[in-house]
């Protein structure tokens, strides 16, 4: 029997992104964190900035996804305008949170100007995840997660609060094959047929000597991949798996 968790959506704002001139490590960092805790990223969408693309695609992934998280434009600069975006996406006014004025004025004190106080601005309704570890906390609106651009701060912020995500675990076993991917194609699509719930991954290898085809397979369900597994076994030609790593 299948088993479902929690599923995600990562929103990754910003320019300089789509420019190239800066390179997204945020999401890879979610993703990866994300799947150790049981949580399915199903799409990462990219975007600029920009009000109405933030709005649509925010109003889009928070109904298609339990969790939504949102990197860049939260800062006190021109092009910073998540916090806007994602109010438009909600149907929500932005407002002067007092208790994140608060910590702005405090943090800020007497180099304080209008441009560093948006950073208290928020979508009505907010919440905020506070951890002794931060200056400032996680804003949060509804399902979605609102982090800023800069990597350090993002993960600093993540590893705070990664506990409450925490879902069932995946379960994967890892198999080294010295065929080629072309030649047990038609043996994984069998396995689907039968094991169609199963996460199957093919990763062909083109310069190692080992092995050529790294195949991935995972479920929340330990025996269902267990099964999937020894199926597997039994239709790749003998001597075909080079190495296998995953729980016994």
């Amino acid at each position: 029997m299948k088993k479902t968790g929690k599923s995600a959506g990562i929103l990754i704002i910003g320019n300089e992104i789509l420019s190239g001139k800066t390179v997204d490590s945020n999401s890879p960092y979610l993703c990866r964190e994300l799947r150790k805790l049981g949580v399915e990223v199903k799409k990462i969408s990219v975007i600029p900035d920009d009000l109405e693309a933030i709005a649509k695609e925010v109003s889009i992934f928070s109904q298609s996804y339990d969790l939504v998280f949102t990197s860049g434009g939260v800062g006190p600069t021109h092009d910073d305008v998540t916090m806007q975006g994602i109010a438009r996406g909600l149907g929500r006014k932005v407002i002067l949170h007092p208790e994140l004025e608060k910590l702005v004025k405090d943090f800020y004190g007497t180099d304080m100007n209008p441009a560093k106080l948006r950073m208290a601005e928020v979508p009505e309704g907010t919440q905020l995840i506070k951890d002794e570890g931060l200056i400032f906390p996680v804003v949060t609106v509804e399902n979605i997660y609102i982090f800023p651009g800069i990597p350090e701060i993002l993960r600093k912020k993540f590893e705070a609060i990664k506990k409450q995500f925490l879902d069932e675990p995946f379960f994967m076993k890892q198999v080294f094959v010295n065929q080629w991917e072309v030649d047990i194609a038609h043996h994984l699509n069998r396995l689907l047929e039968a094991f169609p719930h199963l996460l199957l991954g093919s990763y062909p290898e083109l310069n190692n000597a080992e092995y050529k085809v790294k195949l991935t397979l995972e479920s929340k369900d330990k025996n269902y991949l267990e099964q999937a597994f020894h199926q597997l076994v039994t239709l790749l030609p003998a001597d075909t798996i080079v190495r296998v790593e995953g729980f016994p």
